[in-house]
C-alpha cells in the first residue's frame, strides 16, 4: 500500500511540474500542497510548491515553503537566494541580506 501511495506523489509531482511549466502556477501549487502534506520533508516537492507560490505572487506561502527548506536543507543556495527574492518583494530587504550572502557563499547564481 505505501508503495502506490508513493507512486500517486510521484505522479501528482510530475502533474504539478508540468502545470508549472506551462505556466499555470496556482493549479501546480494546489497539487503540490497535497504532496507536501503526504511527505512534509520531500525537498524538490517543497522546491516546487515555493517556485509555484512565488510564480503566482503568493509571497507569504513561498516563504513559508521556502523557510522550511532552508530549515531542511541549510546549504541549498537556491533555497536562500529564493527566499531572499521572496522577503525582497515584501519590501525586507534588510531581512534578504543574510540570505543573499549565504546563498553567494555557497556559489549559488
Amino acid at each position: 500500500m505505501t508503495q502506490h501511495v508513493e507512486l500517486d506523489l510521484h505522479s501528482e509531482f510530475l502533474r504539478a511540474d508540468l502545470f508549472l511549466a506551462m505556466g499555470q502556477p496556482i493549479e501546480a501549487a494546489r497539487i503540490l500542497e497535497r504532496v507536501v502534506a503526504g511527505e512534509p520533508a520531500n525537498e524538490a516537492a517543497l522546491e516546487l510548491l515555493a517556485r509555484a507560490y512565488f510564480g503566482s505572487a503568493q509571497l507569504n506561502r513561498a516563504e513559508t515553503a521556502l523557510t522550511r527548506l532552508v530549515e531542511l536543507a541549510p546549504a541549498n543556495g537556491w533555497a536562500r537566494r529564493a527566499l531572499a527574492r521572496t522577503l525582497e518583494r515584501q519590501s525586507r530587504a534588510a531581512e534578504a541580506v543574510t540570505h543573499h550572502r549565504i546563498a553567494d557563499a555557497l556559489g549559488a547564481a
